[in-house]
């Protein structure tokens, strides 16, 4: 089982990595989600804060926005950016990837989230989006296992 999250953790910062063209250095990441799982404010082992730290270690700059566990995230891993909102916290980005599947994200709209970004690329690092009103929208798609 350890061996398949941390093959789920590796192909998801690999989907990033092949959407932002293959070389992480400056890429601007937004990445929804720090906790364990939604509703909690626990990170302990937490995947997406893993994935978060890779793509920082990558060359990546990375900010992390969650509902309910920045602080602990932050006091964790101090290395990595924080915003309040996805919104804001997508301003700019390259790529925004989904990382805990907390309701507001799943909510998110993507036109919304379209006009703050530098490029329409997302990662569904959780299969909690809905694909098709993503790319309809504009929006390269990508999400593990799925085409």
């Amino acid at each position: 089982m350890d061996d398949i999250n941390k093959r789920r953790r590796a192909r998801t910062v690999d989907l990033v990595r092949e959407l932002a063209g293959g070389d992480l250095t400056g890429v601007r990441v937004t990445a929804l989600g720090a906790a364990f799982k939604p509703n909690s404010d626990d990170i302990r082992d937490a995947p997406a804060l893993d994935v978060a730290n890779t793509l920082h270690r990558l060359g990546a700059h990375v900010t992390v926005v969650d509902p309910a566990a920045t602080e602990n995230a932050r006091r964790s891993h101090p290395q990595l950016g924080y915003g309040t909102d996805a919104v804001s916290a997508a301003a700019g980005a390259d790529v925004v990837v989904l990382l805990t599947e907390w309701n507001e994200f799943r909510q998110l709209a993507p036109e919304a989230m379209g006009a703050v970004v530098n490029h329409r690329r997302i990662v569904d690092g959780r299969h909690a989006l809905d694909p098709a009103r993503w790319r309809a929208a504009g929006w390269e798609y990508r999400a593990l296992g799925r085409p």
